[in-house]
């Protein structure tokens, strides 16, 4: 169990990135999904053990990562969201490198260890290729490699499927899903999907706050019924978007589409029962700061802030 309480995290300035966040992760894949800049990165590096909090608590199977970080490592495998590599160093000599400074070693040596993680990550094929001619995803498939070097408990990815191809995601959806069968991973991303794919429980981020803590199932759920889609002129938008909570306005097939929630169940006219998606019940929460039935009580002593 990963255990975070009270996380708070104030640059000077002052800036709050982080306001009394207080999560509970269980083993298995769990995602933070939030827009850029709602203080997931800057999370992500309190929990590897590379920031300080200003106050608050972290522990990993009762060990405080925060008193000692240096114990977390061997046990962490982390993919920040900006890796980098030697691009001229082939992926066997770039990750053998990566194993050293990690300290890792195998009973049957780091040539046979990397021989497995590539294999693992299904890199075989370009083991002896230079880094600079990997695409994104191959890129990221190394970076997984590292990470998962030593059997670690916890796993932390951040934006891991951003600027991938549609098939190269598919892959590394596959792959983050075996690695979280027996162990910690948490999926820090900005891409819906990646939740919807992923993640049987997922906590929801905006400027350092916590505001849901739900599963896919329970979010589409909570405004099952309320969202309806219609054609709108492109003229019409900016008046609906003041009249209604819109989720999203966006092209079919030459024709403007927009959808709405409506919570009270009165759709403007022409706008027809639409199937929701999590991605709705995201920019719902995102509009308006909560979901029904998903509350999240402030901590003490500070406003809401949504």
């Amino acid at each position: 169990m990963l255990s975070i309480q009270g996380l708070t995290k104030i640059y000077p300035g002052p800036v709050s990135a982080l306001n009394g966040v207080d999560l509970e992760v269980p083993a298995g894949m769990f995602g933070l999904l939030g827009p850029n800049g709602a203080g997931k990165s800057t999370l992500m590096k309190i929990l590897a053990g590379l920031l300080q909090p200003t106050t608050g608590t972290v522990t990993l199977d009762g060990m405080d990562v925060l008193r000692d970080p240096e114990s977390l490592w061997p046990r962490l495998g982390y993919l920040p969201q900006e890796f980098g590599f030697y691009p001229h160093l082939s992926g066997e000599a770039m990750l053998d490198h990566l194993l050293v400074l990690k300290g890792v070693e195998a009973p049957g040596g780091r040539k046979a260890l990397v021989k497995e993680l590539l294999e693992r990550v299904n890199l075989t094929f370009a083991a002896k290729r230079a880094v600079k001619g990997y695409s994104g995803g191959m890129r990221q498939r190394l970076g997984i490699a590292q990470a998962i070097a030593g059997d670690p408990r916890l796993i932390i990815v951040d934006e891991p499927t951003a600027g991938l191809d549609p098939e190269e995601r598919l892959r590394f959806y596959h792959l983050l899903s075996e690695l979280a069968t027996d162990r910690i991973v948490l999926l820090s991303t900005h891409i819906v999907e990646d939740v919807a794919v992923l993640c049987p429980r997922f906590a929801v981020i905006r400027g350092g706050r916590l505001l849901a803590l739900t599963t896919p199932t329970e979010a589409r759920a909570a405004i099952d019924g309320h969202i309806f889609e219609g054609t709108v002129d492109v003229a019409d938008l900016p008046r609906l978007r003041a009249e209604r909570t819109v989720t999203q306005a966006l092209l079919v097939e030459g024709r403007n589409r927009a959808r709405v929630y409506e919570p009270a169940g009165a759709p403007p006219s022409g706008f027809t029962p639409a199937p929701v998606t999590l991605e709705d019940a995201y920019l719902v929460l995102m509009r308006l700061g909560t979901l029904p039935g998903h509350e999240l009580q402030a901590p003490a002593g500070q406003g809401s802030g949504l």
